[in-house]
C-alpha cells in the first residue's frame, strides 16, 4: 500500500510540475512574441519615421541599430548576472523594462528621444533572450533544438504581423499608438509571467550557473559561434531593415507591395523556426549551418536580379526561410556543445559579441544608399564579401582547424 501511494504521489508531482512547465513556456512564447515585436516594429516605420522627424534614411538608419545594439549590449553583462540570479527573474525584468521602453518611445518628441527608446526596447529584448534561451533549453533537455525552433517560432510570428499591423494602425492612428499597444501588451504579459513562475515546481529549470569565469573557458567555441553567425547577420540586418525602402526604390513597387514583401519574408521564417531546430538535432551541426549559409547567399544575389512581383516574392520567401533557419541552427549547436554549468553564461557571451557586430548592418546600409551607392550594388557586395568569408570558414573546418569544433567527434557532443 505504501509503494503504491509513494509512487501515485510521484507521478501526481511529476503531472503536476509538467504542467507548470508547459505554462511557463506557453507564457514565455508570449512574451518573446512581443519583445521581438518591439525591434521589428521599425522597418515598416522607416519612412514614416523620416517624416515625422524631418531625417534621412542614415538617421532613421541609426535608430534601427540602436534597436540591435540595445540587443546586444546587455547579453553580457547579464550573463554574469544569470550567475547570482535565476533566469525566470530575469525574463521577469525583461519585461517590466520592455513595457517602460514601449511607452517610452510612443512619447519621444525628438530624434534623440526616439533613440533612447529604440535602444531600451532593444535593451529588454537581450535581457530577454539571453536569459530565455537557455532556460528553454534547461526546461526541455532532450528536445532542446525542437522546444527552441517553437520559441523561436513564436518569436517570428512577431516579425509576420508587424507590418500589417503597423499598416492598419497608420491608416487610423499614428505611429505612437503601436508603441502604447505593445506597452499595455507587455504589462498584461509580465503579470501573467509572474504568477506562472511562482510556482516553485519549475525551479529544476531556473537555476543560476554560479561561474561566469566558466564560460570564459569555452572561448574557441564562442568565437566560432560568432564566427558563424555574426556576418550574415550584419548582412541581414542590412537587409530587412531597408526591405521596405529597397523595395519601392529599386523593384519600383507601390508602399502596399512591398510591405508585403517584408511580410513574406518573416512568413518564411515562422515554419523554417520550428523545422530547423528538428532538423538541427538530427543532423551535424555544423555542415547543416554551412548549407544554409550558402544557400542564404544565393537567395541573396537572386534577389537583386529578380524582377516582377512573383519572381521577387519567391526569392524573398526562400531568402527568409534560409535566413531564419540559421538562427535556432545555431543556437542548438551552441547549447548542445556547451556544458550546463557553463551554458547560460557563455550562451550570453556568444550572443552578445556576435549582436554588437551585427547590429551595425543597418546603419552601413542607410550610409552607403544615402552616399548614392544602389541598393544592388550595396547587396551584391556584401553577398560577395560573405562569401569568400564562408569558404576561409569551410576550409578551416575541412582540415579540422575551426576552433573549438572537432569533427571527429559527434555534433552534438
Amino acid at each position: 500500500m505504501w509503494s503504491r501511494v509513494g509512487f501515485a504521489t510521484l507521478d501526481t508531482a511529476a503531472t503536476e510540475s509538467g504542467v507548470v512547465t508547459r505554462r511557463l513556456f506557453g507564457t514565455l512564447c508570449g512574451l518573446v512574441f512581443l519583445v521581438n515585436f518591439g525591434r521589428v516594429a521599425f522597418p515598416p516605420l522607416v519612412e514614416t519615421l523620416q517624416t515625422q522627424f524631418s531625417v534621412g534614411p542614415a538617421t532613421i538608419g541609426v535608430v534601427t541599430s540602436l534597436v540591435w545594439l540595445g540587443t546586444a549590449i546587455p547579453r553580457i553583462p547579464v550573463g554574469y548576472l544569470l550567475t547570482r540570479v535565476s533566469r525566470s527573474k530575469v525574463v521577469l525584468g525583461s519585461g517590466t523594462l520592455l513595457v517602460v521602453a514601449a511607452a517610452f518611445t510612443a512619447s519621444a518628441t525628438s530624434v534623440l528621444t526616439l533613440q533612447i527608446g529604440a535602444f531600451g526596447l532593444g535593451l529588454a529584448s537581450g535581457a530577454y533572450f539571453v536569459s530565455a534561451t537557455p532556460l528553454v533549453g534547461e526546461l526541455f533537455p532532450e528536445r532542446v533544438g525542437r522546444m527552441v525552433g517553437i520559441h523561436g517560432a513564436a518569436s517570428q510570428v512577431a516579425a509576420v504581423v508587424a507590418a500589417p499591423v503597423v499598416v492598419f494602425i497608420l491608416a487610423s492612428y499614428s505611429w505612437r499608438e503601436t508603441f502604447w499597444v505593445l506597452a499595455a501588451a507587455g504589462a498584461l504579459v509580465t503579470l501573467l509571467l509572474y504568477a506562472v513562475s511562482r510556482d516553485g515546481s519549475a525551479g529544476a529549470g531556473t537555476g543560476a550557473d554560479r561561474d561566469f569565469s566558466a564560460a570564459l573557458g569555452h572561448w574557441k567555441l564562442i568565437l566560432t559561434g560568432i564566427l558563424l553567425i555574426a556576418p550574415a547577420g550584419f548582412v541581414w540586418q542590412g537587409l530587412f531593415n531597408f526591405l521596405v525602402s529597397y523595395m519601392t526604390q529599386a523593384k519600383a513597387f507601390d508602399a502596399a507591395t512591398a510591405s508585403t514583401m517584408l511580410t513574406i519574408v518573416f512568413a518564411a521564417g515562422v515554419p523554417a523556426f520550428s523545422l530547423s531546430g528538428r532538423l538541427a538535432d538530427n543532423l551535424p551541426h555544423v555542415p547543416y549551418i554551412f548549407g544554409l549559409l550558402v544557400a542564404f547567399i544565393g537567395a541573396l544575389v537572386a534577389l537583386t536580379y529578380a524582377q516582377g512581383f512573383v519572381a521577387v516574392a519567391v526569392v524573398v520567401a526562400v531568402l527568409g526561410y534560409v535566413v531564419h533557419s540559421l538562427f535556432p541552427a545555431l543556437d542548438t549547436f551552441m547549447l548542445s556543445s556547451l556544458p550546463s554549468d557553463a551554458r547560460g553564461s557563455a550562451y550570453a557571451v556568444f550572443s552578445g559579441a556576435a549582436l554588437l557586430l551585427e547590429a551595425n548592418g543597418s546603419g552601413a546600409v542607410g550610409f552607403l544608399t544615402e552616399a548614392n551607392y544602389a541598393f544592388e550594388a550595396v547587396f551584391r557586395t556584401l553577398a560577395g564579401g560573405l562569401a569568400v568569408f564562408v569558404a576561409a570558414l569551410a576550409v578551416l573546418y575541412a582540415v579540422n582547424r575551426l576552433p573549438g569544433v572537432d569533427r571527429t567527434e559527434p555534433s552534438s557532443a
